[in-house]
C-alpha cells in the first residue's frame, strides 16, 4: 500500500531556508509516511532547485506567486493526503505520529500551532495572535496545511492569486479545519527587518482590506513595496 502523504513546498530563492526544512521531514520518511516531496519553484536564481533535486524531490516550475506555486505542486502530488509547507517552516519532533493519527482518524484539514524562531516578548505576542486567529478559523500558510486530496479537490484548491491564497483557502475550508497538537517553527526575517509590531499591524491591515474586497494584486504590490 503506497505511503499516504505528499509534501508540497513552494519556494523562491529559498536556498538558505530549505536545508533545515528538508531535514525536519526525515522523520516522516523513516516512518514510511511520505509518498513524495514536491518543491514548486517560482524561478529561483540561487541553489534552491539543485538542493531539491539532490534530495530526490520532484521539482515543478512556473511563475512566482505562492498561490500558483501551491496549485501546481498539488497537481503533481500523488498522495491521498497533502501537507503544504512553507520553505522556512520546520516540522517538530513527533510530527509524523501527529499527522498519521490525523490521517487515520479525521476527515478535516489540519494546521499546526505557530512559533517564531526568534526570542523575546514580541515574537510570543505575534505568535499568540496567530494561534488565536487560527482557532477562529483563519490559519495562515506558515502553519502548514494538512488536507486530503479529496477535500482539496472538493473545495476547489488554492487560488492562483498574488496574495492571500491561504486566507482564501481558509474561507473555503470553513467548518472543515482542526488544530493539530504540535507546533511548527517558522522564520522571522520580515519581522526582524521591519519591526514586530509594524509588520504585524501591516499584516492585519492587509487582511482587513482583503476581507473588505481589495484585490490581491493591489495588496501584493503594496505588501512587497
Amino acid at each position: 500500500m503506497p505511503a499516504p502523504l505528499s509534501i508540497v513546498i513552494p519556494a523562491l530563492n529559498s536556498a538558505s531556508d530549505l536545508p533545515d526544512t528538508l531535514a525536519s521531514l526525515i522523520e516522516g520518511l523513516d516512518a514510511g509516511l511520505v509518498r513524495d516531496l514536491i518543491v514548486s519553484d517560482g524561478g529561483s536564481g540561487d541553489a534552491t532547485v539543485l538542493m531539491a533535486g539532490d534530495v530526490g524531490a520532484q521539482v515543478v516550475t512556473g511563475l512566482a506567486g505562492r498561490g500558483g506555486q501551491l496549485q501546481r505542486g498539488a497537481a503533481a502530488a500523488k498522495g491521498d493526503w497533502m501537507l503544504f509547507l512553507h520553505a522556512d517552516t520546520h516540522l517538530p519532533a513527533g510530527w509524523a505520529g501527529v499527522v498519521s493519527n490525523h490521517i487515520e482518524n479525521h476527515q478535516t484539514a489540519g494546521y499546526f500551532r505557530l512559533k517564531f524562531r526568534a526570542s523575546g516578548i514580541a515574537p510570543m505576542i505575534v505568535a499568540g495572535w496567530a494561534n488565536l486567529r487560527s482557532r477562529l478559523g483563519l490559519p495562515y500558510g506558515d502553519q502548514g496545511l494538512l488536507i486530503s486530496a479529496a477535500l482539496y479537490r472538493d473545495k476547489g484548491g488554492y487560488a492562483d492569486i498574488a496574495l492571500m491564497e491561504d486566507v482564501a483557502m481558509a474561507g473555503q475550508l470553513r467548518g472543515c479545519l482542526a488544530g493539530l497538537p504540535a507546533t511548527v517553527t517558522t522564520g522571522a526575517d520580515k519581522y526582524l527587518g521591519q519591526g514586530w509590531f509594524w509588520r504585524g499591524a501591516m499584516n492585519l491591515w492587509t487582511l482587513v482590506r482583503y476581507l473588505l474586497g481589495a484585490s490581491p494584486e493591489k495588496l501584493a504590490r503594496q505588501y512587497n513595496r
